[in-house]
């Protein structure tokens, strides 16, 4: 038997699946027949580059689990693996801290203009710090979009500096923040912060209409999806300076095409998909969906949270 894997995971986790099967690495869903027999698959791991399609599974007539080393499923056809009674595995929780810290090194970042400053002074241009004015998070608003696990830590972390924290849901609230509408919360926050999942109906979230109820100096942050936003309509906005900056870990697509121009304006910061890659993080969100894979494989019962059911 083999388990195929996508992308590369922690090694504590490919020692677990190489114990218990031939496991191969490939560097795409395409090298798939070049690189192992397909009907020698039983499992197939991805993290977020991967994607384990209804056409890849059907080629692999012994596939019994997919799973994904992270918290989102997008790359994922999870309805086709449904259909042919392939269980389905994730982390999620697994990268809570991790994620919600980076969201606040975004957000003091791009608050205090941190990536146009530093590179003036690596250029010997000590004079920038007359040029740039930061602002300050302390009795600003936060508008929290999408109220996960994610999200609600961003909102205790947000309240430790002082923020009011607004907050918009599809599916879930918290008593211990005002909830609004979305066009409320675009229309009062400081900073935006997106931590919704991306499915089609939020697909470009945030686009033309809603860019436009922002406040001019107000802060967009992403660490969530790339598609949640309309990326023209966001490069667009910058350009005209209808909103203050953008940072983010996620863009639609990744990686981006070399002319992306968000890259290029100085009110954007982008880091490269990383906010889950801490040395904690990786390693537990890539332990614990091996073990629950060999779990399936075994026959015995994984962890109950970790099985996805649409």
């Amino acid at each position: 038997m083999t388990i195929l894997l996508l992308e590369t995971i922690h090694e504590q986790a490919h020692g677990m699946l190489a114990d218990h099967d031939h496991t191969v690495l490939a560097d795409s869903a395409d090298d798939l027949e070049q690189t192992v027999q397909r009907e020698q698959v039983v499992a197939i791991l991805t993290r977020g580059r991967g994607r384990i399609s209804a056409a890849l599974m059907a080629r692999c007539p012994g596939l019994r689990v997919v799973a994904r080393c992270g918290v989102g499923l997008d790359n994922i056809d999870v309805q086709a693996a449904h259909e042919r009674g392939i269980a389905v595995i994730y982390a999620p929780g697994s990268t809570t801290a991790a994620v919600a810290e980076h969201t606040l090194m975004l957000m003091l970042a791009a608050a205090r203009k941190l990536h146009p400053i530093a590179t003036a002074v690596s250029d010997n241009d000590w004079a920038a710090r007359d040029t740039y004015r930061g602002i300050e998070l302390t009795g600003k608003s936060i508008g929290i979009v999408g109220l996960g696990a994610a999200g609600r830590r961003v909102a205790e972390l947000a309240q430790a500096f002082g923020m009011q924290v607004l907050t918009w849901s599809r599916t879930s609230r918290d008593s211990r923040y005002e909830s609004v509408s979305l066009d409320t919360l675009l229309e009062r926050a400081d900073v935006v912060t997106l931590h919704a999942a991306l499915t089609p109906a939020t697909r470009h979230l945030i686009g033309v209409r809603e860019l436009a109820l922002m406040k001019p100096q107000a802060l967009l942050i992403n660490t969530a999806r790339g598609g949640l936003i309309d990326q023209r309509a966001l490069g667009d906005a910058l350009e005209r300076g209808a909103i203050g900056g953008f940072a983010a870990d996620v863009l639609d697509p990744e990686p981006p095409a070399a002319s992306e121009r968000l890259l290029r304006n100085p009110s954007v910061l982008v880091t490269p998909h990383i906010a889950a890659l801490t040395d904690v993080t990786y390693r537990a969100m890539c332990v614990r969906t091996a073990a629950n894979v060999l779990a399936v494989l075994r026959g015995d019962q994984p962890e109950r949270e970790s099985v996805y059911n649409a």
